[in-house]
């Protein structure tokens, strides 16, 4: 089962390279960087680093996954989504994918509380806006997340059934909430998580993108919920 990883960016210079880089090929078919328009040298030293860099016109953290997920080959039957901050261990997207290409589970989502994190990778809000989500599509779907990580893999004919519509930072929690209600075969892995590798992030690094984040997880959850 070939692997497109799909990476979101805005102006992620300082970590794009090693990033990209990290990604082992022989799991790696293809690499896309998804990017919302960076100031930055982030598209050059993307394609320096190996990857396929498709340009949008218009910002979302969910709309740069959605395109990325859509530019992926033909030959790409699991679709992996990652930031581009260096966060994420790309060195371990063999472990993330084994279940899917097992055939044991439709929907593998990496969790940052259950795996070691490095200190200060994670901010108090962010451990805290996943238990509480957890709790909430627990309640709804009886599946209990720990987390709303990033890193996740997914297949490829899964993600179009689930029919995606988030355009911003509610699309993580969009996947999870559809994925359970759906009763697909969920696997939450522990993974390491590191600090970020450099810049600032656009939802923990001030308190607009915090709250800007906040208000469209919530509201993307109780449209869910509802629908």
């Amino acid at each position: 089962m070939g692997v497109a990883v799909v990476i979101p960016t805005l102006n992620e210079a300082d970590a794009i390279g090693p990033v990209v880089r990290e990604l082992p090929r022989d799991v790696a078919t293809e690499i896309i960087v998804a990017d919302s328009g960076s100031k930055d040298a982030t598209v050059t030293l993307a394609e320096a680093a190996g990857a396929r860099v498709i340009a949008l016109t218009q910002r979302g953290y969910g709309r740069a996954c959605a395109a990325g997920a859509a530019a992926a080959s033909a030959a790409c039957d699991i679709i992996v989504f990652m930031d581009g901050d260096g966060a994420d261990r790309g060195d371990l997207l063999a472990r993330l994918v084994a279940p899917i290409q097992a055939g044991t589970h439709d929907f593998v989502i990496a969790s940052r509380t259950r795996g070691a994190r490095d200190p200060g990778s994670m901010s108090i809000h962010q451990v805290l806006a996943g238990h509480v989500a957890g709790l909430g599509m627990g309640a709804l779907y009886g599946i209990r997340y720990t987390d709303m990580c990033a890193y996740r893999a997914i297949r490829r004919d899964t993600l179009a059934k689930l029919g995606m519509t988030e355009m911003t930072y509610g699309w993580n929690i969009e996947m999870q909430m559809k994925a359970a209600r759906a009763k697909l075969r969920i696997l939450e892995l522990p993974m390491p998580y590191r600090c970020r590798m450099g810049g600032e992030s656009k939802v923990a690094g001030s308190l607009k993108g915090t709250v800007r984040a906040g208000w469209r997880i919530m509201t993307t959850f109780a449209r869910v919920a509802v629908s």
